[in-house]
């Protein structure tokens, strides 16, 4: 059996449709900020990991499959929420269940803004957002009314589009190089078949999951089919290196890391291969 360890939100709905009645799988979902601890301690054999905790574990973590979480502009889920104009954040209150969204707010703050950032985490399920000048929050939570309201947001992924011209990549699944585990073949065609059936089914998905998770279905729908990209391709592949060479001049990760090794198939693939 497969143990595989599953953000929790909506977005990555559309990886796993139909695993939750495969045998030959066993799902643990949890925020995006855990799921690297369940890799490390063995707790499941292939997780799907914030792309900065594979940069920070250079050889560590090897990428499995061109399955993804990524965007090619606006995500609706990664966003800043203000009182203040963005070019006048000093201080962010960051979502504690993320780390690339953490490190790419500060990665465009100093690229836009020429600042850098200081980011203290908050729970934003015990502490109300709107109680700080400038909260970053991902996931469902930025749906949700109770976050209250702001003056300004900033998408990060809009964002990261617009200043680069390039696709974003917040989460690939991996396994520990070190680890016995799945046979990497088997697990990455039951990865990317899974995730072919979720693009095929995102609006059906959107509809039966997102309404539990406190989503409009048509909001939902727009998210899954519209927003959130599924699948690795080359310009995907340079956005991430792009990041990875951002990330190391702020000092986010290793200064010299191994490159990520990509699935030689996904870097062949273009936009229009993939779409």
């Amino acid at each position: 059996m497969i143990r595989l360890g599953v953000v929790s939100f909506l977005n990555a709905r559309p990886l796993i449709a139909g695993l939750e009645a495969d045998d030959r799988v066993a799902l643990r979902f949890d925020v995006p900020a855990a799921l690297p601890a369940l890799l490390d301690r063995g707790a499941v054999d292939l997780a799907l990991v914030p792309v900065i905790d594979v940069l920070r574990s250079p050889g560590r973590l090897a990428v499995v499959s061109d399955a993804c979480i990524g965007c090619d502009g606006e995500t609706l889920t990664v966003r800043v929420f203000s009182q203040v104009p963005p070019d006048r954040i000093r201080a962010l209150r960051v979502d504690g269940d993320s780390h690339t969204s953490v490190a790419l707010a500060r990665v465009l703050w100093r690229a836009l803004y020429g600042v850098r950032l200081d980011v203290e985490p908050f729970d934003a399920r015990q502490t109300p957002p709107e109680s700080h000048p400038a909260v970053l929050l991902i996931g469902d939570k930025v749906v949700d009314p109770r976050r209250g309201r702001f003056a300004y947001e900033v998408d990060l992924g809009g964002a990261w589009r617009q200043h680069t011209g390039l696709p974003f990549v917040f989460a690939v699944w991996a396994r520990r190089t070190a680890a016995a585990g799945p046979e990497p073949d088997a697990a990455r065609g039951l990865l990317e078949a899974a995730r072919d059936r979720g693009v095929a089914q995102a609006a059906a998905i959107a509809h039966e999951v997102g309404p539990r998770l406190g989503w409009p279905g048509a909001l939902a729908e727009r998210y899954l089919t519209r927003c959130l990209t599924f699948r690795l391709d080359s310009r995907a592949i340079a956005g991430a290196a792009r990041f990875a060479q951002a990330c190391r001049a702020e000092g986010l990760v290793p200064e010299d890391p191994a490159e990520i090794a990509w699935p030689a198939a996904a870097a062949a693939i273009t936009a229009g291969d993939a779409a």
